[in-house]
């Protein structure tokens, strides 16, 4: 029987040990060390620093984030914004992102697993937003769902991992959700 606890701090070792020195250069040997574990405690539960990393990014997608319910499309998103803004912004995950979409350019296992954890995670909350909004006669029943995910997570995304722009201007968020929820609303 594997210890939950070790296996947790294997995985809390894999980001800050991705966050260090990225993929390419991460090993078993350091993940073991920070997580204060031998090599056979790694090994016991994954059987390369690939499928560990496509483990950790695939728990990602199933975790997701919680999907807001405040009585508007705009509030919802604006709260699902601040949240996805946060959580793009941590040092590790603006460290490991970019890196694993680099990774995920020369290797198909991790490109679908990072597919997979992105827009799995975000379809379903992005999806029960939308659902809400139907429900409340916001927007239009039956609209594109892939369109109104693009809508939803693209500018975000877009502006803190892709142009990683250090700091959001001042009313962003609230301009963006006023602007998404506008534009799915036309859909």
């Amino acid at each position: 029987m594997l210890r939950e606890d070790v296996t947790e701090a294997i995985r809390a070792a894999v980001f800050e040990e991705l966050a260090a020195v990225g993929y390419a250069r991460m090993s078993i040997e350091g993940i073991a060390r920070r997580a204060g574990v031998g090599k056979t405690a790694v090994y016991r539960r994954w059987r390369s620093k690939l499928h560990l990393v496509l483990d950790i990014v695939s728990a990602i997608a199933v975790q997701g984030l919680p999907a807001p319910d405040t009585g508007s499309l705009e509030s919802d998103l604006r709260l699902l914004y601040e949240v996805t803004s946060r959580a793009l912004r941590h040092p590790v995950a603006s460290q490991v992102v970019p890196d694993l979409q680099a990774e995920a350019a020369r290797n198909p296992e991790i490109a679908e697993a990072l597919r997979k954890a992105l827009r799995d995670g975000q379809d379903g909350v992005a999806l029960t937003v939308v659902a809400a909004a139907e429900q409340r006669g916001e927007v239009r029943a039956g609209l594109d769902h892939e369109l109104a995910l693009d809508l939803i997570s693209g500018p975000l995304y877009w502006r803190a991992v892709v142009i990683r722009s250090p700091k959001l201007p001042k009313g962003y968020l609230a301009a963006l959700s006023r602007a998404t929820a506008e534009a799915l609303k036309a859909l």
